[in-house]
């Protein structure tokens, strides 16, 4: 359940909504909430890639914003 928790608390963090999340990660919907809900477990390094990517993400743009 520590994972559901995760990838949930990763998706509210960026602000966007579950078919926002399945969109910007390339994982469908329904699988983000059977994660959320618990009712299946992704593997344990899926909640890694996610938080690596967005922070990445986060980098990327704020690298840009000091730019301008």
């Amino acid at each position: 359940m520590e994972i559901a928790k995760t990838i949930k608390a990763l998706r509210e963090k960026v602000g966007m909504s579950r078919k926002e999340f399945s969109e910007h990660t390339g994982i469908p919907v329904r699988t983000l909430e059977d994660w959320e809900a618990g009712r299946r477990t992704p593997p344990e390094y899926i909640p890694r890639l996610i938080s690596y990517q967005l922070k990445y993400e986060e980098m990327v743009k704020e690298k840009e914003d000091n730019r301008q």
